[in-house]
Protein backbone atom coordinates (compact mmCIF):
# COMPACT_ATOMS: atom_id res chain seq x y z
CA UNK A 1 0.00 0.00 0.00
CA UNK A 2 1.26 3.38 -0.76
CA UNK A 3 1.55 5.71 1.98
CA UNK A 4 -0.76 8.26 0.69
CA UNK A 5 -3.38 5.17 0.55
CA UNK A 6 -2.92 4.33 3.96
CA UNK A 7 -3.23 8.11 4.76
CA UNK A 8 -6.08 8.58 2.94
CA UNK A 9 -7.55 5.61 5.00
CA UNK A 10 -6.46 6.54 8.15
CA UNK A 11 -9.00 9.86 6.94
CA UNK A 12 -11.72 7.52 6.71
CA UNK A 13 -11.92 6.02 9.61
CA UNK A 14 -13.89 8.42 11.43
CA UNK A 15 -16.73 7.68 8.42
CA UNK A 16 -16.95 4.21 10.28
CA UNK A 17 -19.19 5.78 13.40
CA UNK A 18 -21.68 6.53 10.14
CA UNK A 19 -22.33 3.07 8.49
CA UNK A 20 -24.95 2.00 10.71
CA UNK A 21 -26.46 5.36 11.13
CA UNK A 22 -30.10 5.93 9.39
CA UNK A 23 -31.24 9.30 10.64
CA UNK A 24 -29.29 12.18 9.45
CA UNK A 25 -29.41 13.94 12.91
CA UNK A 26 -27.74 10.31 14.67
CA UNK A 27 -24.28 12.07 14.25
CA UNK A 28 -25.12 15.64 15.51
CA UNK A 29 -23.81 15.04 19.14
CA UNK A 30 -20.27 13.82 16.94
CA UNK A 31 -19.17 16.72 14.72
CA UNK A 32 -16.15 16.28 12.55
CA UNK A 33 -14.54 18.91 11.02
CA UNK A 34 -13.78 18.82 7.59
CA UNK A 35 -10.90 20.62 5.38
CA UNK A 36 -10.01 19.76 1.40
CA UNK A 37 -6.73 18.83 0.62
CA UNK A 38 -5.03 22.14 0.52
CA UNK A 39 -6.82 22.95 3.70
CA UNK A 40 -8.24 26.07 2.32
CA UNK A 41 -11.49 25.14 2.62
CA UNK A 42 -13.23 23.95 5.53
CA UNK A 43 -16.06 23.09 7.45
CA UNK A 44 -17.40 21.85 10.88
CA UNK A 45 -20.68 19.70 9.48
CA UNK A 46 -23.84 18.38 11.45
CA UNK A 47 -23.45 14.57 10.51
CA UNK A 48 -21.43 12.52 8.16
CA UNK A 49 -22.99 9.62 6.33
CA UNK A 50 -22.13 6.87 3.78
CA UNK A 51 -25.01 4.47 2.93
CA UNK A 52 -24.33 0.92 2.04
CA UNK A 53 -27.53 1.01 -1.03
CA UNK A 54 -29.01 3.12 -3.01
CA UNK A 55 -32.48 2.49 -1.16
CA UNK A 56 -30.90 3.84 1.97
CA UNK A 57 -29.63 7.19 -0.12
CA UNK A 58 -33.16 7.74 -1.55
CA UNK A 59 -34.65 7.05 1.92
CA UNK A 60 -32.09 9.48 3.24
CA UNK A 61 -32.30 11.98 0.56
CA UNK A 62 -36.09 12.21 0.59
CA UNK A 63 -36.25 12.64 4.47
CA UNK A 64 -33.26 15.71 4.46
CA UNK A 65 -34.41 18.90 6.02
CA UNK A 66 -31.17 20.57 5.70
CA UNK A 67 -28.53 21.10 3.27
CA UNK A 68 -26.56 17.31 2.25
CA UNK A 69 -23.13 17.42 0.10
CA UNK A 70 -21.54 14.72 -1.13
CA UNK A 71 -17.49 14.43 -0.87
CA UNK A 72 -15.11 12.22 -3.03
CA UNK A 73 -11.54 12.52 -2.37
CA UNK A 74 -11.35 16.57 -0.70
CA UNK A 75 -9.49 17.06 -3.94
CA UNK A 76 -11.31 20.43 -4.99
CA UNK A 77 -10.01 23.96 -4.36
CA UNK A 78 -13.62 25.65 -4.80
CA UNK A 79 -16.07 25.80 -2.09
CA UNK A 80 -18.03 23.21 -3.24
CA UNK A 81 -18.67 20.74 -0.19
CA UNK A 82 -18.34 23.10 3.01
CA UNK A 83 -21.66 22.81 4.60
CA UNK A 84 -22.54 23.22 8.66
CA UNK A 85 -25.19 20.25 7.82
CA UNK A 86 -24.54 16.80 6.52
CA UNK A 87 -21.46 15.20 4.43
CA UNK A 88 -22.36 12.03 2.19
CA UNK A 89 -19.63 9.85 1.28
CA UNK A 90 -20.22 7.10 -1.46
CA UNK A 91 -17.43 5.19 -0.72
CA UNK A 92 -19.45 1.81 -0.49
CA UNK A 93 -20.70 2.70 -4.25
CA UNK A 94 -17.01 1.29 -5.07
CA UNK A 95 -17.52 -1.95 -7.70
CA UNK A 96 -15.98 -2.00 -11.02
CA UNK A 97 -17.75 -4.70 -13.22
CA UNK A 98 -16.12 -5.23 -16.95
CA UNK A 99 -19.56 -4.98 -19.63
CA UNK A 100 -19.07 -5.89 -23.60
CA UNK A 101 -17.38 -3.78 -25.88
CA UNK A 102 -15.04 -1.85 -23.92
CA UNK A 103 -17.55 -0.29 -21.22
CA UNK A 104 -17.71 -0.58 -17.58
CA UNK A 105 -19.78 -0.33 -14.72
CA UNK A 106 -18.01 1.88 -12.41
CA UNK A 107 -18.95 3.05 -8.56
CA UNK A 108 -18.98 6.71 -7.93
CA UNK A 109 -16.35 6.51 -4.98
CA UNK A 110 -13.78 4.65 -6.76
CA UNK A 111 -10.40 6.60 -6.83
CA UNK A 112 -9.03 7.18 -9.79
CA UNK A 113 -6.04 5.56 -8.52
CA UNK A 114 -7.80 2.36 -7.77
CA UNK A 115 -9.14 2.35 -11.20
CA UNK A 116 -6.40 1.65 -13.37
CA UNK A 117 -5.08 -1.63 -12.47
CA UNK A 118 -8.25 -3.45 -12.54
CA UNK A 119 -9.67 -2.38 -16.01
CA UNK A 120 -6.04 -2.79 -17.16
CA UNK A 121 -6.89 -6.45 -15.92
CA UNK A 122 -10.34 -6.60 -17.47
CA UNK A 123 -8.70 -5.67 -21.19
CA UNK A 124 -9.95 -2.12 -20.59
CA UNK A 125 -8.52 1.13 -20.42
CA UNK A 126 -9.77 4.57 -19.84
CA UNK A 127 -9.19 6.85 -23.24
CA UNK A 128 -7.26 9.51 -21.34
CA UNK A 129 -7.02 10.35 -17.55
CA UNK A 130 -6.21 13.51 -16.00
CA UNK A 131 -2.55 14.01 -14.11
CA UNK A 132 -3.54 14.39 -10.85
CA UNK A 133 -5.64 10.82 -9.82
CA UNK A 134 -6.68 11.23 -6.03
CA UNK A 135 -10.06 12.18 -6.97
CA UNK A 136 -13.08 9.84 -6.67
CA UNK A 137 -14.24 9.15 -10.05
CA UNK A 138 -17.35 10.85 -9.31
CA UNK A 139 -15.74 13.67 -7.89
CA UNK A 140 -13.92 14.25 -11.01
CA UNK A 141 -16.78 13.85 -13.41
CA UNK A 142 -19.00 16.13 -11.81
CA UNK A 143 -16.49 19.06 -11.48
CA UNK A 144 -15.28 18.60 -15.51
CA UNK A 145 -12.21 17.02 -14.71
CA UNK A 146 -9.77 16.32 -17.46
CA UNK A 147 -6.59 15.38 -18.80
CA UNK A 148 -5.13 16.88 -22.26
CA UNK A 149 -5.11 15.78 -26.15
CA UNK A 150 -6.42 17.72 -29.07
CA UNK A 151 -8.74 14.99 -29.73
CA UNK A 152 -9.84 13.90 -26.48
CA UNK A 153 -12.44 14.97 -24.24
CA UNK A 154 -12.96 15.53 -20.69
CA UNK A 155 -13.27 12.60 -18.56
CA UNK A 156 -16.95 13.23 -18.22
CA UNK A 157 -17.43 12.61 -22.01
CA UNK A 158 -16.82 9.08 -22.04
CA UNK A 159 -19.71 8.12 -19.69
CA UNK A 160 -22.30 6.21 -21.75
CA UNK A 161 -24.65 6.38 -18.95
CA UNK A 162 -25.08 7.20 -14.75
CA UNK A 163 -27.56 6.59 -12.16
CA UNK A 164 -28.82 9.39 -10.04
CA UNK A 165 -30.31 9.49 -6.71
CA UNK A 166 -32.77 12.64 -6.68
CA UNK A 167 -33.49 14.51 -3.45
CA UNK A 168 -37.41 12.92 -4.30
CA UNK A 169 -36.27 9.72 -3.39
CA UNK A 170 -36.24 8.39 -7.33
CA UNK A 171 -33.09 5.97 -8.58
CA UNK A 172 -32.98 7.11 -12.28
CA UNK A 173 -31.48 5.51 -15.20
CA UNK A 174 -29.84 8.15 -17.01
CA UNK A 175 -28.46 7.98 -20.89
CA UNK A 176 -28.86 9.27 -24.20
CA UNK A 177 -32.12 7.10 -24.90
CA UNK A 178 -33.19 7.45 -20.89
CA UNK A 179 -33.60 10.87 -19.53
CA UNK A 180 -31.29 12.18 -22.27
CA UNK A 181 -31.46 15.81 -20.51
CA UNK A 182 -30.77 15.05 -17.09
CA UNK A 183 -27.92 12.69 -18.70
CA UNK A 184 -26.67 15.97 -20.21
CA UNK A 185 -27.22 18.02 -16.97
CA UNK A 186 -25.96 15.21 -14.43
CA UNK A 187 -22.35 14.74 -16.42
CA UNK A 188 -21.18 17.83 -15.07
CA UNK A 189 -23.50 18.85 -11.96
CA UNK A 190 -21.42 19.84 -9.04
CA UNK A 191 -23.04 17.56 -7.02
CA UNK A 192 -26.29 20.24 -7.32
CA UNK A 193 -29.02 17.11 -9.37
CA UNK A 194 -29.03 14.57 -6.17
CA UNK A 195 -26.17 12.18 -5.64
CA UNK A 196 -24.80 10.26 -8.69
CA UNK A 197 -23.76 6.21 -7.76
CA UNK A 198 -22.67 4.31 -10.62
CA UNK A 199 -21.25 5.24 -14.18
CA UNK A 200 -20.71 3.23 -17.26
CA UNK A 201 -17.32 4.14 -19.03
CA UNK A 202 -17.04 3.78 -22.48
CA UNK A 203 -13.45 2.46 -22.74
CA UNK A 204 -10.42 1.40 -25.22
CA UNK A 205 -8.45 -1.80 -25.32
CA UNK A 206 -5.51 -1.51 -23.21
CA UNK A 207 -2.42 0.76 -24.61
CA UNK A 208 1.10 1.61 -23.91
CA UNK A 209 2.44 5.18 -23.92
CA UNK A 210 5.87 6.82 -24.73
CA UNK A 211 6.33 9.58 -22.22
CA UNK A 212 8.79 12.41 -23.85
CA UNK A 213 9.64 15.33 -21.72
CA UNK A 214 12.41 18.31 -22.39
CA UNK A 215 12.78 21.92 -21.85
CA UNK A 216 12.96 24.79 -24.87
CA UNK A 217 12.92 28.25 -25.12
CA UNK A 218 9.32 29.87 -23.77
CA UNK A 219 9.37 31.86 -27.01
CA UNK A 220 9.71 28.51 -29.15
CA UNK A 221 6.64 27.21 -27.38
CA UNK A 222 4.33 30.19 -27.73
CA UNK A 223 5.35 29.60 -31.96
CA UNK A 224 4.83 25.52 -31.73
CA UNK A 225 2.05 25.25 -29.35
CA UNK A 226 -0.95 24.09 -32.02
CA UNK A 227 1.75 22.13 -34.28
CA UNK A 228 2.55 20.28 -30.55
CA UNK A 229 -0.79 20.17 -29.49
CA UNK A 230 -2.11 18.61 -33.16
CA UNK A 231 1.21 16.41 -33.94
CA UNK A 232 0.87 14.14 -30.05
CA UNK A 233 -1.68 12.28 -29.00
CA UNK A 234 -1.45 14.18 -25.45
CA UNK A 235 0.63 17.73 -25.13
CA UNK A 236 1.04 19.87 -22.37
CA UNK A 237 4.00 22.53 -20.83
CA UNK A 238 4.49 24.37 -17.83
CA UNK A 239 6.18 27.55 -17.91
CA UNK A 240 8.88 28.15 -15.45
CA UNK A 241 7.95 31.26 -13.98
CA UNK A 242 10.53 33.99 -14.17
CA UNK A 243 12.76 31.85 -17.13
CA UNK A 244 12.75 31.91 -20.05
CA UNK A 245 11.81 28.23 -20.63
CA UNK A 246 9.38 26.05 -21.08
CA UNK A 247 8.67 22.37 -19.48
CA UNK A 248 7.26 20.68 -22.59
CA UNK A 249 5.83 16.87 -21.92
CA UNK A 250 4.16 14.68 -24.71
CA UNK A 251 2.68 11.42 -25.16
CA UNK A 252 1.82 9.00 -27.62
CA UNK A 253 1.24 5.40 -28.44
CA UNK A 254 3.99 2.84 -28.53
CA UNK A 255 4.55 -1.11 -28.58
CA UNK A 256 8.25 -0.54 -27.10
CA UNK A 257 9.82 -2.51 -24.12
CA UNK A 258 8.45 -1.03 -20.86
CA UNK A 259 10.85 1.48 -19.17
CA UNK A 260 8.96 3.14 -15.83
CA UNK A 261 8.95 6.49 -15.17
CA UNK A 262 10.40 5.48 -11.34
CA UNK A 263 10.10 8.01 -8.76
CA UNK A 264 8.43 11.62 -9.75
CA UNK A 265 10.89 14.59 -9.61
CA UNK A 266 8.17 17.23 -9.81
CA UNK A 267 7.94 17.69 -6.16
CA UNK A 268 11.54 18.13 -5.38
CA UNK A 269 11.97 20.33 -8.23
CA UNK A 270 9.10 22.64 -6.79
CA UNK A 271 10.74 22.64 -3.80
CA UNK A 272 14.26 23.59 -5.52
CA UNK A 273 12.36 26.71 -6.98
CA UNK A 274 10.70 27.86 -3.81
CA UNK A 275 13.93 27.51 -2.18
CA UNK A 276 15.52 29.51 -5.25
CA UNK A 277 13.10 32.53 -4.82
CA UNK A 278 13.65 32.35 -1.55
CA UNK A 279 17.71 32.84 -1.60
CA UNK A 280 17.46 34.76 -4.65
CA UNK A 281 14.56 37.56 -3.46
CA UNK A 282 16.87 40.59 -3.72
CA UNK A 283 18.55 39.89 -7.03
CA UNK A 284 15.67 38.71 -9.72
CA UNK A 285 17.52 38.82 -12.38
CA UNK A 286 19.92 36.40 -10.79
CA UNK A 287 17.00 34.42 -9.87
CA UNK A 288 16.10 34.31 -13.57
CA UNK A 289 19.55 33.82 -15.36
CA UNK A 290 20.16 31.03 -12.24
CA UNK A 291 16.72 29.46 -13.34
CA UNK A 292 17.14 29.36 -17.08
CA UNK A 293 20.60 28.04 -16.88
CA UNK A 294 20.12 25.07 -14.69
CA UNK A 295 16.83 24.16 -16.80
CA UNK A 296 18.76 24.52 -20.15
CA UNK A 297 21.06 21.59 -18.85
CA UNK A 298 18.09 18.85 -17.87
CA UNK A 299 18.20 16.26 -20.09
CA UNK A 300 15.42 15.03 -22.10
CA UNK A 301 13.46 12.11 -20.83
CA UNK A 302 11.80 9.20 -22.46
CA UNK A 303 9.42 6.63 -20.85
CA UNK A 304 7.57 3.99 -21.65
CA UNK A 305 4.79 1.92 -19.43
CA UNK A 306 0.83 0.68 -19.32
CA UNK A 307 -1.72 3.81 -19.90
CA UNK A 308 -2.06 3.91 -15.81
CA UNK A 309 1.47 4.38 -15.02
CA UNK A 310 2.16 7.21 -17.30
CA UNK A 311 -0.89 9.22 -16.83
CA UNK A 312 -0.19 10.18 -13.22
CA UNK A 313 1.56 12.18 -11.14
CA UNK A 314 2.62 12.47 -7.15
CA UNK A 315 1.65 16.22 -6.41
CA UNK A 316 3.12 15.66 -2.79
CA UNK A 317 3.33 19.51 -2.34
CA UNK A 318 0.35 21.15 -1.89
CA UNK A 319 -0.85 24.18 -2.96
CA UNK A 320 -4.53 25.91 -4.34
CA UNK A 321 -5.38 26.12 -7.98
CA UNK A 322 -7.17 28.21 -10.32
CA UNK A 323 -7.37 27.07 -13.62
CA UNK A 324 -9.72 28.21 -16.65
CA UNK A 325 -10.78 27.29 -19.81
CA UNK A 326 -10.44 29.22 -23.23
CA UNK A 327 -11.12 28.83 -27.09
CA UNK A 328 -8.14 27.09 -27.95
CA UNK A 329 -7.34 29.81 -30.52
CA UNK A 330 -6.80 32.74 -27.56
CA UNK A 331 -4.66 30.33 -25.39
CA UNK A 332 -1.29 31.72 -26.44
CA UNK A 333 -2.49 35.43 -25.99
CA UNK A 334 -3.49 34.45 -22.97
CA UNK A 335 -0.14 33.06 -21.53
CA UNK A 336 1.76 35.74 -22.68
CA UNK A 337 -0.16 37.98 -20.78
CA UNK A 338 -0.14 35.80 -18.21
CA UNK A 339 3.73 35.73 -18.12
CA UNK A 340 4.38 39.27 -18.34
CA UNK A 341 1.70 39.62 -15.17
CA UNK A 342 3.73 37.06 -13.35
CA UNK A 343 7.16 38.63 -14.19
CA UNK A 344 6.01 42.24 -13.30
CA UNK A 345 3.83 42.36 -10.56
CA UNK A 346 4.75 38.98 -8.55
CA UNK A 347 8.23 38.20 -7.95
CA UNK A 348 7.33 35.81 -5.25
CA UNK A 349 5.41 33.25 -7.45
CA UNK A 350 6.95 29.93 -8.28
CA UNK A 351 5.49 27.28 -9.36
CA UNK A 352 5.11 26.18 -12.94
CA UNK A 353 1.84 27.30 -14.84
CA UNK A 354 0.55 24.95 -16.71
CA UNK A 355 -1.73 24.51 -20.15
CA UNK A 356 -3.03 22.01 -21.42
CA UNK A 357 -5.27 21.10 -24.30
CA UNK A 358 -9.17 19.85 -24.47
CA UNK A 359 -11.94 18.46 -27.08
CA UNK A 360 -15.26 19.79 -27.20
CA UNK A 361 -18.14 18.12 -25.60
CA UNK A 362 -22.05 18.56 -25.03
CA UNK A 363 -22.67 18.17 -21.42
CA UNK A 364 -24.77 21.65 -20.30
CA UNK A 365 -22.28 22.47 -17.81
CA UNK A 366 -19.21 21.39 -19.03
CA UNK A 367 -16.66 24.20 -19.48
CA UNK A 368 -15.79 22.55 -22.86
CA UNK A 369 -19.64 22.58 -24.09
CA UNK A 370 -19.23 23.15 -27.65
CA UNK A 371 -15.91 24.53 -27.97
CA UNK A 372 -12.02 23.16 -28.66
CA UNK A 373 -10.70 24.55 -25.18
CA UNK A 374 -7.11 25.01 -24.06
CA UNK A 375 -7.01 24.61 -19.76
CA UNK A 376 -4.36 27.13 -18.22
CA UNK A 377 -3.65 26.64 -14.63
CA UNK A 378 -2.47 28.99 -11.87
CA UNK A 379 -0.98 27.32 -8.85
CA UNK A 380 0.20 29.09 -5.50
CA UNK A 381 1.84 27.15 -2.55
CA UNK A 382 -0.59 25.98 0.04
CA UNK A 383 1.02 28.42 2.83
CA UNK A 384 1.11 31.61 0.53
CA UNK A 385 -1.82 33.69 0.27
CA UNK A 386 -3.39 33.09 -3.35
CA UNK A 387 -6.07 35.71 -3.22
CA UNK A 388 -3.74 39.05 -5.16
CA UNK A 389 -2.43 36.64 -7.18
CA UNK A 390 -4.92 35.09 -8.47
CA UNK A 391 -6.91 38.30 -8.67
CA UNK A 392 -4.80 40.32 -11.00
CA UNK A 393 -4.51 36.93 -13.47
CA UNK A 394 -8.15 36.39 -13.75
CA UNK A 395 -9.04 39.16 -15.58
CA UNK A 396 -7.02 38.25 -18.60
CA UNK A 397 -9.78 35.64 -19.23
CA UNK A 398 -13.06 37.62 -19.05
CA UNK A 399 -12.85 39.04 -22.37
CA UNK A 400 -11.75 35.48 -23.79
CA UNK A 401 -15.44 34.51 -22.37
CA UNK A 402 -12.99 32.10 -20.17
CA UNK A 403 -15.41 29.16 -17.80
CA UNK A 404 -13.59 28.03 -14.88
CA UNK A 405 -12.94 24.47 -14.12
CA UNK A 406 -15.70 23.91 -11.40
CA UNK A 407 -13.03 22.09 -8.90
CA UNK A 408 -10.66 25.47 -8.90
CA UNK A 409 -11.27 28.91 -7.48
CA UNK A 410 -12.62 31.33 -9.54
CA UNK A 411 -14.93 34.65 -8.42
CA UNK A 412 -17.68 34.45 -11.25
CA UNK A 413 -20.81 36.03 -10.45
CA UNK A 414 -24.20 33.87 -10.98
CA UNK A 415 -24.87 36.36 -13.96
CA UNK A 416 -21.73 36.16 -15.56
CA UNK A 417 -21.48 32.23 -15.63
CA UNK A 418 -25.22 31.85 -17.18
CA UNK A 419 -24.08 34.36 -20.19
CA UNK A 420 -20.72 31.81 -20.57
CA UNK A 421 -23.04 28.37 -20.72
CA UNK A 422 -25.45 28.39 -23.35
CA UNK A 423 -27.82 25.86 -21.45
CA UNK A 424 -27.58 27.14 -18.01
CA UNK A 425 -31.55 28.26 -17.93
CA UNK A 426 -31.74 24.89 -18.60
CA UNK A 427 -29.65 23.02 -16.43
CA UNK A 428 -31.16 25.69 -13.15
CA UNK A 429 -34.97 24.86 -14.05
CA UNK A 430 -33.82 21.22 -14.00
CA UNK A 431 -32.09 21.24 -10.68
CA UNK A 432 -35.18 23.17 -9.26
CA UNK A 433 -37.42 20.54 -10.36
CA UNK A 434 -35.38 17.86 -9.00
CA UNK A 435 -34.24 19.14 -5.78
CA UNK A 436 -37.28 21.83 -5.13
CA UNK A 437 -36.41 22.01 -1.34
CA UNK A 438 -32.88 22.87 -2.58
CA UNK A 439 -31.06 20.15 -0.38
CA UNK A 440 -28.35 19.47 -2.29
CA UNK A 441 -27.15 23.59 -2.45
CA UNK A 442 -24.27 24.79 0.24
CA UNK A 443 -23.48 28.46 0.31
CA UNK A 444 -21.24 28.48 -2.69
CA UNK A 445 -24.01 26.78 -5.05
CA UNK A 446 -26.74 28.58 -3.71
CA UNK A 447 -24.49 32.01 -4.97
CA UNK A 448 -23.33 30.48 -8.08
CA UNK A 449 -26.72 29.47 -9.10
CA UNK A 450 -28.51 32.86 -8.25
CA UNK A 451 -31.06 30.72 -5.77
CA UNK A 452 -32.88 30.41 -2.68
CA UNK A 453 -33.72 26.81 -3.59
Amino acid sequence: MKRRDFNRSLALLPLGAALSASPLNSLAARKIPWQNWSGSQRSNPAGRISPKTEDELASLLKAAENTIRPVGAGHSFSPLVPTEGTILSTRHFNQVEPLEGYRANVGAGVPLNRLGEPLHKMGQALPNMPDIDEQTVAGALSTGTHGTGANFGAMHAYVDALRLVTPRGEVLDCSREQNPDIFDAARVSLGSLGVITQYTLRNTAPYKLKRRTWMQPLEQTFEEFHTLAEKHRNFEMYYIPHSENALIITTDLSDEAISPRGEDGDNDAVRELKMLRDYASWWPWMRKKVITGVSNTIPPEEHVDWWWNIYPSDRAVRFNEMEYHLPRENIVDALRKVRDIVEQQNPDVFFPIEVRVVQEDDAWLSPFYKRPSASLAVHRYYEEPFEAYFKTIEPIYQPMEGRPHWGKLHSLSHKTLASRYPRWKDFNELRQELDPKGIMLNPHLREIFGSAV
